[in-house]
């Protein structure tokens, strides 16, 4: 029994990726377990919990910005920085007179325990002289922090870490310095976390990870594991309607996996295929490793084996060096693929990465131009994509309610995760709202990014 932080009022606030989400929703049961009572993020709250994201300098600067808000909402309470930003920042996070207690990646699952003794040391919890920190050498260890949700965080759907670290060290990148080295989870506490789960009513699952498609690399010999394998066995549990994959990298898509992998029924036909450029030098200097053909090679796979699979992906314009024929190079290939959905991102420097001290950096006003060309093409090719399936039957799993033009709409998402809208009052709209998988067939557009039933 933890007695040290019963009944206090702890607020939360997430920043970045997927991952972090799962590790915040993990961290909040942990808590709640423990006796704390989670209160909105603009509540006084006791204690003020950021989960901290440092892919960028902006994110590092927003982090800063939320553990400082934090504390002037309550001077009094007590302040933790939590994650990613901890292990590349931990010297200004030391100094920063905001953050009482730090708790590095690897750690997060011990939250609770690590509050309770950072409560009992300090015994009086207005005395603000103590401060704490509860971080590992990230770099240097092969252990998975093994955590596990105990309740649905949404409706229907949930996100399942199933790996964490990264080996590939791209330039512009910080994330293998603040995750560590590829470390996988072991396939039955997966499978375990997932069945409790489906029984408690989740029915798609969203397999995630920093580098998802490295699973099972680093298991010992003996244990030939890879990602398929677990999609494979995931496939067969009672209740899960559909697994969707979180992003991975090209050279994942081989035949044979893509083969595997369209054996899976349950498999969603959505895949997240980063790319970052398509121009092979840019590629080269980014230290991606893979060739603007290889790319073109993985959808061409995909799109053999799946009907009409949604790709998306994310790419990066204005990195250092990027000429005005390296550029065309990247549209016209992004062009030439048609994705359903494209991220597009302005370079930002980050510190510590090689890409930062790379020559010929591009001014903000090239990068937005850049950025402009490619999204107005993705929005035409997104728009284009969705009303392919005007007027054919889809299954939607529904999830929540929202408010379009002062209509109360039932959204949802096809497994393709084309977002469909079912209207008040409408027979769709009443059966949705149990939360069941529904054929419909869709009529048009209510908004660019939404099919209307």
């Amino acid at each position: 029994m933890l007695k040290n932080i019963q009944g206090l009022r702890v607020a939360m606030h997430n920043l970045g990726c997927k991952v972090n989400s799962y590790e915040m929703d993990v961290m909040a049961q942990k808590l709640v377990d423990a006796g704390c009572v989670i209160v909105p993020f603009h509540d006084k709250a006791d204690v003020y919990v950021i989960n901290t994201c440092t892919v960028t300098n902006i994110a590092d600067r927003k982090s800063r910005q939320m553990l400082h808000r934090s504390k002037k909402e309550n001077p009094e309470a007590v302040v933790v920085a939590v994650g990613c930003y901890v292990e590349t920042g931990f010297e200004g996070v030391k100094k920063d007179e905001c953050i009482d207690l730090a708790i590095g990646n690897n750690k997060k699952s011990e939250i609770a325990e690590i509050l309770d003794e950072f409560f009992f040391a300090r015994g009086d919890v207005v005395d603000k002289t103590l401060g704490g920190t509860s971080v590992i050498d990230i770099n240097h260890t092969n252990e998975y922090e093994n955590m596990r949700l105990t309740e649905l965080p949404e409706h229907t759907r949930a996100y399942i870490k199933v790996q964490d670290g990264c080996n590939q060290f791209c330039t512009y990148c910080v994330i293998p310095y603040a995750r560590g080295r590829v470390r996988s989870r072991d396939m039955n506490d997966v499978l375990e976390e997932i069945k409790d789960l489906s029984a408690k009513g989740c029915k798609e699952v969203v397999i995630t990870g920093i580098h998802v498609g490295s699973y099972g690399m680093d298991f010992k010999e003996g244990q030939p594991v890879n990602l398929v394998d677990l999609l494979e066995k995931v496939e067969e549990i009672p209740g899960i309607e559909r697994i969707r994959l979180g992003s991975i990298e090209p050279r994942f898509i081989t035949k044979e996996n893509a083969e595997r992998m369209a054996a899976i029924k349950k498999l969603c036909p959505h895949f997240h295929l980063s790319l970052q450029s398509g121009s092979d030098s840019v590629l080269k200097r980014m230290n991606r490793h893979y060739t603007a053909k290889e790319y073109m090679d993985s959808v061409a796979l995909l799109r053999k084996v799946f009907d009409r699979p949604a790709i998306t992906t994310d790419v990066i314009v204005g990195f250092p060096g990027e000429t005005k024929e390296e550029f065309e190079e990247c549209r016209k290939f992004v062009e030439e693929i048609g994705f359903y959905e494209m991220h597009v991102f302005k370079y930002s420097p980050r510190k510590g990465t090689v890409a930062a001290g790379m020559p010929d950096q591009l001014t903000d006003r090239q990068k937005s131009e850049r950025s402009d060309v490619l999204i107005d093409l993705t929005e035409r090719d997104s728009v284009c994509y969705r009303e392919a399936f005007i007027g054919q039957e889809l299954s939607v799993l529904w999830e929540d309610e929202e408010t379009i033009d002062g209509r109360k709409y039932m959204i949802g998402h096809t497994d393709r995760y084309v977002r469909v809208a079912a209207p008040e009052g409408s027979k769709e709209y009443e059966n949705a709202v149990s939360g069941q998988i529904t054929v419909v067939c869709p009529k048009g557009l209510v908004k660019p990014d939404t099919l209307l039933i």
